[in-house]
């Protein structure tokens, strides 16, 4: 009894960790309008500030698996805490754009190293029985900070120093090192890995160069043409990383990253389904907070307290996903999560700008429930597949999805709401002729809603204010449309690629070295 209540204070305290270091993420976005008066900086630096983070989460997530496996998992999610709490620090003292932005890499390879040991330790610490509940809090608490982050920062911003919504992050580090200290005991590999350099360097090349394309293509569009070079460099150093990776495994070397995990459609599947599963939500956060400050016209802080519902349908997913996934399967409950997510998504597309709130929280919540449910049910069946001995590199796979599907989705649906938008700009102002006629007028306008209603605003022009209100929400109609049709296709790829009922049967090599995998975590403690 004592053992497996220390289980779960261990997997609480990581968790916690984790949320920090995902409400870090989304509390830069409503941020940065303080940061460019307190640092004077740059829209370039801006950008960076954000891109930078998200590109040291990528890059790291594989190598810190490895670093793991070899010198002791422990060891590293001590020392990621450590470096979070560093960084989070310097932020919050920071006194040019540079220092900020040399502390805010800090961060991202720290949380780096927190997300993939985090969900490791789920790996190491529980038996296949127990680990998809605990796969269900991980995932709750890494998806909870994305409404968290506006919501906690808002307020933060709105009554405190803004350094305050780094500071935040030393005591929550604190605790997570005391707990971990204490509560998580040290495990590796039995037989330490080689460094594969070759593989770390091209999987670090790749992960940073594609993750910076999407950026790019999210920020420019996808005609841009530097986003897309990236995005095909990027994509060819990881077909080049796969199949050194192979290359490796038939040699007799000492890989990277396992190939032969992803024989198992159970790792596979569930890796990919999890990404896929998270970018409608992500995008969903990006789209609803531009939604209620520009179209409904609320301040900051009450539209933060609007993504509430985000909180409890992640909840009313994620908890009870591993009952669910026991009582009929993983392929089951990810395609029941699809179809849930696909049908809020089209609830939501009959949103106007005078729609409630009672109804956007209920489709909201209906999303996001489905989210929670099938982003769970995904990892867990991922993480069924994996053994203690290379857990650290495993968690990292399906961490490196994870981090470049987020920026996927935003950069997916921002991109089509931005292109519907401006379309149906277009078709507004061809019956004003007055304001079209002035050029600026409308590029000011198509360069975004903040801009369009700001814009209207000065000129007094209530007819520009509704054709600008009008677009974008027509733009998001046509986001969430999207996002439908991206969980029907989830929905068929769960049902086409996910094992039946009982994946630890499915006659994989990880599936067979399961219970040794537990019988070694045993021995961990």
């Amino acid at each position: 009894m004592f053992v497996e209540r220390r289980r779960w204070l261990a997997l609480a305290a990581v968790s916690l960790s984790v949320l920090a270091v995902g409400i870090d993420g989304t509390v830069l976005s409503i941020a940065l309008p303080t940061l460019a008066g307190a640092l004077h900086a740059s829209e370039s630096q801006l950008e960076w500030f954000s891109s930078g983070y998200l590109l040291m989460l990528a890059a790291a997530v594989l190598p810190v698996g490895l670093l793991g496996d070899r010198f002791g998992r422990k060891k590293v999610l001590l020392v990621s805490l450590l470096v979070f709490g560093v960084g989070s620090a310097l932020c919050a003292y920071s006194t040019s754009p540079e220092e900020f932005l040399i502390a805010r890499l800090l961060m991202g390879l720290a949380g780096a190293g927190i997300a993939v040991m985090a969900l490791t330790a789920v790996t190491v610490f529980f038996d296949e029985a127990t680990r998809p509940k605990a796969v269900g809090v991980f995932a709750a608490a890494n998806f909870l900070s994305l409404p968290l982050g506006p919501i906690v920062g808002g307020w933060m911003l709105a009554n405190l120093w803004w350094g305050w919504v780094f500071l935040l992050n030393v005591p929550v580090v604190a605790v997570g090192m005391l707990a971990v200290a204490l509560l998580i005991p040290e495990s590796r590999a039995t037989e330490r890995p080689g460094i594969d350099v070759v593989g770390m360097l091209s999987s670090v090349a790749g992960l940073v160069v594609f993750t910076y394309g999407i950026i790019e293509a999210g920020q420019n569009g996808w005609s841009d043409a530097a986003a897309l070079a990236c995005l095909a460099i990027g994509a060819a150093v990881l077909a080049g990383f796969v199949f050194w990776e192979i290359a490796l495994t038939r040699r007799g070397g000492s890989p990277l990253v396992d190939t032969r995990l992803f024989r198992s459609r159970a790792f596979a599947g569930g890796a990919i389904l999890a990404g896929v599963a998270g970018m409608g939500m992500v995008g969903m956060l990006f789209v609803m907070p531009q939604f209620f400050q520009a179209v409904q016209g609320v301040d900051v802080f009450v539209s933060g307290l609007r993504l509430l519902p985000f909180v409890g349908g992640m909840l009313v997913g994620a908890l009870p996903a591993g009952r669910i996934s026991s009582a009929i399967g993983f392929k089951a409950t990810v395609t029941i999560g699809f179809v849930v997510i696909a049908i809020g998504s089209v609830l939501g597309s009959f949103t106007v700008g005078s729609t409630g709130e009672v109804y956007i929280a209920i489709w909201m919540g209906i999303v996001c429930a489905g989210a929670g449910l099938a982003l769970t049910a995904a990892m867990s069946a991922a993480v069924s597949q994996l053994t203690a001995e290379r857990s650290g590199v495993g968690s990292g796979v399906v961490q490196a999805l994870q981090k470049t599907s987020a920026p996927l989705g935003t950069a997916i649906l921002g991109s089509i709401v931005a292109a519907a938008y401006s379309a149906q700009l277009m078709r507004s102002l061809s019956e004003l002729p007055v304001l079209a006629a002035h050029q600026s007028v409308v590029a000011e306008v198509k360069s975004s809603v903040y801009a369009g209603v700001t814009l209207a605003a000065r000129l007094h022009s209530s007819e520009l204010a509704n054709a600008v209100r009008t677009a974008f929400t027509h733009g998001m109609t046509v986001s969430l449309l999207v996002s439908a049709a991206i969980a029907a296709v989830g929905a068929i790829m769960a049902v086409v690629i996910l094992p039946g009922p009982r994946p630890a049967e499915t006659g994989t090599p990880s599936a067979t070295t399961t219970k040794r995998g537990a019988t070694h975590a045993e021995s961990n403690r």
